[in-house]
């Protein structure tokens, strides 16, 4: 069922009794089947079935993005591989990628709140839906494709790149419903005035949108360059991928898919819960997944709750738009980048210093890295054909480890700025 009432318009009350019953099914599952969160219990002084009280969750250990590298690749896995049906990953700092899995049930839960997602988007049957995420180890493609397919639409899987061809194909099937990232809805628009297509020729009447920041003036762009309704989805792959939330037509904020994946307000500084209505980072609790559940995975988004009933109909909780981030993770056409990861590659070349600057910048529609390199003395006074070698040695090795592009600009010894506290790796110039 994807309009599923009982649950997206169920009372408070009701919505709190089966989290409850969810939180204490899925903290015992993790107690025997996860020894990394054994031990984390133990550590705290819960035992199986201790958990008695909706609110006892905020006694509970935080899992965050170090544990998960911590125990690369399947240590966190509820479940043997035998019932492990797909395994999707993500960009790690150093090389290594988050891990995740998924039963054949956590696909089931997977399809349904991505669905959920889309019909809030106004999808339906008689859609032709043109996924161009990326598929492959990035859960963006896969997840939107399940659930469009659950609600029975037609999906086209473009994945990502080829514009030309992504633009024909749009005109040729009839494309009613684009997703992918806000800045490539923008490109593709852009190329389609270049190339002289017009605009009436196409069906295209919604865009679900998500995967890097963006912003309502950015949404407003979209809606004017395409003639379309643009919705904002949210997802990470820890917690499952695209489907955990997706905003409304009241667009007063991202539902919650929260009878799967259960959400807090924290400070990131004293890790205290918030109260509703406060700005601080997002934690989710996932209560179904079998494979890989996680228990307050710390997302380090930063955003707001809001748990009163929406001018939709919908009970669900609401999270605000995005409003960045708590550590220095860059999201850059849908990839994460770490500076850890830059300077992981630079530490390999004998040549390159310790020294070194991102730069992002927006151009046209689409985001630009360029990474400013500071030489050592020796290579710096080296010939332009040296300088030229080790420039593409490091563009080619860095283009490995981020999984994007990125313009290498070497620079002479001394010229990057030094901080005597914590140094700031990263300028980002872009106007979302």
């Amino acid at each position: 069922m994807i309009w599923n009432q009982s649950i997206e318009c169920m009372d408070r009350e009701g919505m709190e009794a089966l989290q409850l019953r969810r939180l204490q099914d899925m903290v015992d599952r993790i107690y025997y089947n996860v020894p990394f969160y054994r031990r984390k219990l133990q550590e705290v002084g819960f035992m199986p079935g201790d958990v008695r009280h909706l609110s006892d969750l905020s006694k509970l250990p935080f899992t965050t993005k170090q544990d998960l590298r911590d125990n690369y690749p399947f240590g966190l896995f509820a479940v043997p591989m035998s019932e492990v049906v797909r395994v999707h990953a993500s960009s790690g700092t150093t090389g290594k990628p988050t891990v995740v899995g998924y039963t054949r049930k956590d696909l089931d839960t997977w399809a349904e709140t991505t669905a959920r997602c889309l019909y809030m988007a106004n999808t339906s049957r008689q859609d032709v839906v043109q996924i161009s995420y990326g598929y492959g180890l990035f859960t963006g493609g896969l997840g939107l494709h399940g659930g469009a397919e659950r609600i029975g639409a037609s999906v086209i899987p473009t994945s990502s790149g080829n514009t030309e061809k992504q633009l024909m194909l749009m005109e040729d099937f009839g494309t009613t419903l684009l997703a992918c990232t806000p800045s490539y809805a923008l490109h593709l628009a852009e190329v389609r005035e270049k190339s002289g297509m017009d605009r009436s020729s196409f069906k295209l009447r919604y865009g679900v949108f998500g995967a890097e920041p963006w912003s309502e003036r950015m949404r407003g762009q979209i809606e004017e360059q395409w003639q379309i309704k643009a919705y904002d989805i949210y997802g990470l792959s820890e917690v499952m991928g695209p489907g955990v939330a997706n905003d409304c037509d009241a667009r007063s904020g991202l539902h919650v898919h929260e009878d799967h994946y259960y959400p807090e307000i924290i400070d990131p500084l004293t890790e205290e819960v918030l109260p509703q209505g406060e700005k601080g980072e997002l934690v989710f609790t996932t209560f179904t997944k079998e494979a890989f559940p996680l228990l307050r995975y710390r997302t380090r988004d930063i955003s707001v709750l809001h748990r009163e009933p929406c001018a939709c109909g919908r009970t669900l909780a609401r999270i605000e738009r995005l409003m960045g981030r708590t550590d220095d993770m860059l999201i850059i056409r849908g990839v994460n980048v770490f500076p850890s990861q830059v300077e992981s590659v630079l530490l390999e070349f004998g040549e390159a210093a310790p020294h070194y600057q991102m730069v992002v910048e927006r151009e046209g529609t689409l985001d630009k890295l360029t990474i400013e390199v500071e030489l050592s003395p020796a290579l710096f006074s080296d010939t332009i054909t040296g300088l030229a070698h080790t420039e593409k040695l490091i563009r080619d090795r860095l283009d490995s480890v981020l999984g994007i592009s990125a313009s290498i600009k070497l620079v002479e010894p001394g010229s990057t700025p030094r901080f005597e506290g914590k140094s700031v790796r990263v300028t980002d110039k872009r106007e979302i």
